[in-house]
């Protein structure tokens, strides 16, 4: 496996991101991820997701499989791509499981491929499990890249140590992702400023980072923006904007991803 060195990387500016980004709502709207995964979600809650993806121009609407084709249909002809997530939300599926569920929500319309990286194989530490967690990462670039899709890896930072943060974030870049992305919102905890610098050192210019799980205000997507973010994933991304336009919110914080 070829090794990424954080010194071989080039500079990212954070702040100068995070100063245009916040510049205007439009900006922030356009690295927002919308988003709804809660198991329990019915088809008028992301058909309105979908309205508000569109109303406000959000990055991406993200949907469990199971509603990709009725999101593709709400946003056609918005330009608004739909996201959604594969091996969701633990990991543990077997590869062959993720290629097929990829290249089944491609044929639908996806764009943006949310896949959980292997946490236990990551962790049992050997090198041939290494090599299998990048390889389900493969399987699913592969198929994504070769449709025109993008693919977001998400490592579940909550349960690794650092050492296992460097090691998912190298596995998953030689895997050739798009972005570092830190969390599910399903587990023991969301993403974190601290994580966020250091999937940035070593994604570097190469790749994205999308901050996940627990960003309910502006002030979080504030901070993840200047650690190093460069897409955020929440389910209050109405209120977020809402409140850089200096608009009182008309919805409670969410409690959501």
């Amino acid at each position: 496996m070829n090794t990424v060195a954080i010194s071989d990387l080039p500079a990212f500016d954070a702040a100068a991101f995070a100063a245009h980004t916040l510049s205007s709502p439009a900006n922030l709207a356009a690295v927002l991820d919308h988003t709804l995964l809660k198991p329990e979600a019915t088809r008028s809650q992301v058909l309105t997701l979908c309205a508000e993806a569109a109303e406000h121009r959000f990055a991406c609407a993200m949907v469990n499989p199971t509603w990709v084709s009725t999101a593709v249909h709400a946003l056609a002809g918005t330009g608004v791509p739909v996201g959604v997530v594969i091996g969701f939300p633990l990991g543990a599926t077997l590869s062959s499981s993720k290629r097929d569920e990829t290249v089944r929500v491609l044929k639908l319309g996806a764009h943006d491929v949310d896949m959980v990286l292997n946490v236990g194989l990551l962790k049992s530490g050997q090198k041939e499990d290494f090599e299998a967690v990048r390889q389900d990462i493969r399987g699913v670039v592969d198929l994504a890249h070769a449709a025109g899709a993008i693919v977001k890896v998400i490592l579940e930072t909550c349960l690794l140590t650092f050492e296992e943060k460097l090691r998912a974030s190298d596995l998953a870049l030689s895997a050739g992702a798009d972005f570092l992305k830190t969390s599910t919102g399903f587990s023991t905890g969301g993403a974190t400023t601290d994580d966020i610098a250091l999937l940035r050192g070593v994604a570097g210019n190469h790749a994205g980072v999308k901050a996940s799980g627990g960003i309910r205000s502006l002030a979080d997507a504030t901070a993840m923006l200047n650690a190093g973010a460069t897409r955020i994933g929440a389910s209050a991304s109405v209120r977020i904007i809402a409140e850089l336009s200096g608009q009182a919110a008309t919805t409670p914080p969410s409690t959501g991803y």
